[in-house]
């Protein structure tokens, strides 16, 4: 998952794309960027880091221009170093930035054709960088001096015929304005704002609408899996179904962890996503452990507390806050090696023991992916002098890798993995394990908006809804992706070769 935002403005969009991001750093903490365009000239600052550390009162006067985009990056293919950061920029035609929020799953295939028909070099190991290329070669064999809204669509066409996977993209192209574009089946989100000014409208394209709440922009509608949104250097909106046959499949997980509670995601609020959850949850324990012995009620902060609020309530139990933050911690999950995942745990949470001393304790958690974490508060729960232990989680086990740009590469590096969930508990160490049944969570999403049909919630149970992936393609995402893999990348920068010609 990454952030992304776009503003076509009246005015310099520096600072709104800064404040913007800072509202998405959540969605990466990786590296971040911002491309602004002024009289035909490009604008560039990105680098590894959080926001507040990228961009100094120096970088920020150098951003000039009404129209920009920007990104918070994490990290999925490719490594981490600042030359995976975003945007990214080609030159050919016009001048054109991206950025991407998502994975593509067909990127080696296609890097040779971009490489030995398109005849474009891609210098770094990012799909981000593919997706640019192949937007602005589709564009380019269009052979038009002059662009306008048909030959922007039927690159957007082009592309959604050639990649496979999830994004959810921005691309800014010199002169012309911004386009917003989801692949067909809407796997990441991405959505449209509009604000008055004094001098006309401005429009902004960003990831969560969170984001548009805080510059001040009105949420018009999310973006149409497979559509386009251009918006012109006048602020003119121009906009099309560019897909053949799109299917709305949002990723379930932006409800459960990755989107901020206080967004609207094709139509559905994650907050009251989060306590329908929560509802699902108890209901199970009172079906299923109907004379259980819980004292209290405990969530892992912070993204589990709406769902540990409302089991609470509907369980008829005290809600506790028994850890406190250090905010100054990124989040455990998107943290790039397993060592430096431990480490943060203990940095990041710190127990009050008035709340565990002689209780039964229900911890709740958001999700269990690879194990760490929740272990360890476990075992921070004992030492405070719990008496039992349980844990719930409002998701279901994570089985699957996830393709589609979240952090899950290896299959045997989730804790579910080959495990009933009397193995998962004894692995962590808690008395009692409580898992979301896959039906519940996709009932507790999709009340919010009963239009969507389905979701992509491959995760969970290895449905992956665009197809295409294979056990080749996942041992080949294994071993670019496990923590070994990223460790030695890390240590010995290493880089992977470039196509050659056969």
């Amino acid at each position: 998952m990454c952030g992304i935002i776009g503003i076509v403005g009246k005015s310099p969009v520096n600072q709104a794309l800064y404040d913007g991001l800072t509202v998405l750093q959540h969605r990466g903490q990786d590296a971040a960027g911002i491309m602004t365009v002024h009289h035909g000239r490009f604008y560039l600052r990105k680098d590894n880091g959080l926001v507040r550390d990228v961009f100094h009162t120096r970088h920020m006067t150098r951003l000039l221009g009404n129209v920009g985009i920007g990104h918070v990056r994490y990290p999925t293919a490719g490594c981490t170093t600042s030359a995976e950061s975003q945007p990214f920029y080609v030159n050919s035609p016009f001048g054109i930035s991206l950025v991407h929020n998502g994975n593509l799953i067909n990127t080696e295939e296609l890097k040779q054709d971009v490489f030995l028909e398109d005849l474009r070099h891609i210098n770094t190991d990012s799909d981000s960088e593919v997706l640019l290329n192949v937007f602005a070669h589709e564009l380019l064999r269009q052979g038009k001096l002059k662009i306008g809204p048909e030959e922007i669509f039927e690159a957007v066409a082009n592309v959604h015929r050639r990649c496979r996977g999830a994004y959810a993209a921005i691309a800014m192209i010199n002169n012309y304005g911004i386009v917003g574009f989801r692949d067909p089946h809407g796997i990441r989100p991405a959505c449209l704002g509009q604000r008055e000014t004094e001098d006309g409208l401005e429009y902004c394209i960003a990831s969560e609408s969170v984001a548009l709440d805080v510059l001040g922009f009105q949420l018009i509608r999310d973006i149409e899996p497979g559509e386009a949104i251009y918006i012109d250097m006048d602020g003119n909106v121009h906009t099309r179904q560019c897909a053949a046959n799109p299917v709305r499949s949002p990723c379930i997980f932006e409800y459960v962890y990755l989107a901020r509670p206080d967004s609207i995601i094709d139509g559905v609020a994650v907050y009251k996503s989060r306590l329908r959850m929560g509802e699902k949850l108890a209901d199970k324990i009172l079906r299923e452990w109907p004379d259980h012995d819980i004292d209290v009620v405990i969530p892992i902060p912070d993204t589990s507390r709406t769902s540990a609020l409302e089991m609470a309530q509907r369980l008829h139990v005290t809600y506790r806050e028994g850890f406190i933050k250090n905010r100054y911690i990124g989040r455990t999950f998107i943290m790039p090696g397993q060592k430096q995942r431990v480490k943060s745990v203990r940095q990041k949470l710190n127990p009050i023991e008035l709340e565990f001393r002689g209780k039964n304790v229900l911890l709740v958690d958001d999700s269990i992916v690879r194990g760490t974490t929740s272990k360890q508060i476990v075992q921070m729960a004992r030492d405070m002098g719990a008496k039992k232990v349980y844990l719930a989680s409002a998701a279901p086990p994570v089985r699957y890798p996830n393709v589609y740009g979240i952090d899950m590469p290896a299959a045997e590096e989730l804790v579910a993995f080959g495990r009933t969930e009397a193995q998962i508990a004894e692995y962590i160490g808690c008395d009692r394990l409580i898992y979301q049944d896959l039906d519940d969570l996709v009932a507790a999403v999709r009340q919010g908006n009963k239009s969507i049909t389905q979701f992509d919630c491959s995760c969970f149970d290895g449905n992956y809804v665009t197809g295409g992936v294979s056990d080749v393609y996942l041992d080949r995402l294994r071993t670019r992706r496990s923590d070994a893999a990223k460790a030695a990348a890390v240590n010995e920068n290493i880089a992977a070769p470039l196509p050659t010609r056969p």
